[in-house]
């Protein structure tokens, strides 16, 4: 049963849409994000790291740092790159990209929600990286990316959604890659308070995407509480974070496939063995792009191959064992390949379904790596079955869509 609450959300000017909105900071390199914040004084990337484009900043001067992002936010604000709507609002949000249509609920959830384990999660998260986005928070105020959760479809919610996206979007734009993005803005007190009750009537929601910004909201949100002592009441907008709710035939969850660099001290002839105990493998003639669970491809030594798990090897009532990527990380890459972490093994790395299974054997084919293995996406059914067990997924085990731009909706709580 999540808490929301509206919010007077941050938006972009209309006529600087395109140049405000930007990508997260990770998925750019750093030389593309440099160039970008040094042609456009308009992006977000401005109040992420001001370092881009100061490099007197660089080093551990956290506070000049956040001085500086503090600065440039006024600027935004003096400047009209940014504008604080009036009225609090649920906002209906919606993205089109890769002939999909994705549509949710934008909004603030109560920490307490998160910690005391109403909204359910499936991965760990890492404390220096939690540590790292709470500093930032907590000094900034900006909560510019939302965590995307998940629950079973509800009558009221799809009703309230269905009438709000029929009307003209108050936000209506197209980003560089061609997706587009439009918001609705939910202000009848009316049908604030439907969506209110409807949520909290919900048993259970479920972390989609984005465990390390709810984990850093919390824990920012608890050091608030702590600084404030008796002042402190609970409504404050340090005790919440902001969420995308889409319902579980939204979510779109892609597979997260391997590239390992090397076989260990294995001779080509000794893997292919190996891989007999735990597997029945077959050849094909074509890549390998798994249709269905418990069928793993693979390609080594210019041949693809179908892995199909033997049923004796995983127990298939365990909702984390079941997962083809436990089944590969369990029985192949840390048994035979030597990898026992694989957030933290140099040896391997991930590539996200969007990426063509092409490109993953060009990379063994040109001697980058020695092995590719490509997985059926984990479903969501799946992740929630995880969830409820209060289990853990290995690391990748998702790539879930949709992904958020920054500075699209912020929440502004300092």
């Amino acid at each position: 049963m999540p808490n929301i609450k509206p919010f007077c959300g941050l938006k972009p000017a209309v006529h600087l849409q395109s140049k405000v909105v930007t990508r997260p900071l990770e998925n750019y390199g750093t030389g593309e994000a440099r160039l970008i914040a040094s042609e456009n004084n308009c992006s977000f990337l401005h109040l992420i790291n001001p370092e881009l484009d100061n490099p007197y900043l660089r080093g551990t001067r956290q506070e000049l740092i956040f001085k500086k992002i503090a600065e440039n936010f006024e600027g935004f604000l003096e400047h009209h790159y940014l504008v604080r709507e009036t009225q609090p609002a649920i906002y209906v949000y919606q993205v089109e990209h890769d002939g999909l249509c994705q549509t949710g609920i934008w909004t603030l959830t109560h920490i307490h929600d998160y910690l005391e384990g109403r909204i359910k999660k499936h991965e760990s998260t890492v404390e220096r990286r939690e540590k790292l986005l709470a500093d930032y928070l907590q000094q900034t105020g900006l909560d510019a990316n939302p965590v995307l959760i998940t629950y079973h479809p509800d009558e009221v919610i799809d009703g309230l959604i269905t009438k709000y996206s029929a009307l003209t979007p108050a936000l209506d734009f197209t980003f560089a890659d061609q997706s587009q993005h439009r918001v609705w803005a939910i202000t009848e007190t009316a049908d604030l308070e439907k969506m209110v009750t409807a949520f909290q009537a919900i048993p259970s929601v479920y972390i989609a995407d984005g465990h390390h910004r709810a984990a850093s909201m919390a824990k920012m949100g608890l050091q608030k509480q702590a600084l404030k002592g008796a002042k402190h009441d609970g409504s404050e907008l340090y005790n919440y974070f902001t969420t995308v709710y889409m319902n579980t035939s939204e979510v779109k969850v892609l597979e997260f496939n391997r590239l390992v660099r090397d076989l260990g001290t294995w001779t080509a002839e000794q893997f292919m063995e190996a891989l007999n105990a735990c597997f029945e493998v077959s050849t094909s003639d074509v890549p390998v792009k798994p249709q269905e669970l418990h069928k793993i491809g693979m390609y080594f030594n210019g041949q693809w191959y179908v892995l199909s798990p033997k049923a004796s090897v995983y127990d298939a009532n365990d909702p984390v064992a079941v997962l083809d990527v436990s089944i590969l990380q369990d029985f192949i890459l840390e048994p035979v390949l030597g990898i026992k972490d694989p957030r933290t093994d140099a040896r391997i790395t991930f590539e996200g379904g969007r990426t063509e299974v092409s490109a993953l054997q060009n990379k063994v084919d040109n001697g980058l790596f020695a092995v590719a293995f490509t997985l059926f996406p984990t479903s969501v059914a799946q992740v929630i079955a995880v969830a409820e067990a209060d289990g853990v997924m290995p690391p990748k085990s998702t790539w879930v869509e949709p992904k958020f731009l920054v500075g699209l909706l912020t929440s502004y709580f300092n």
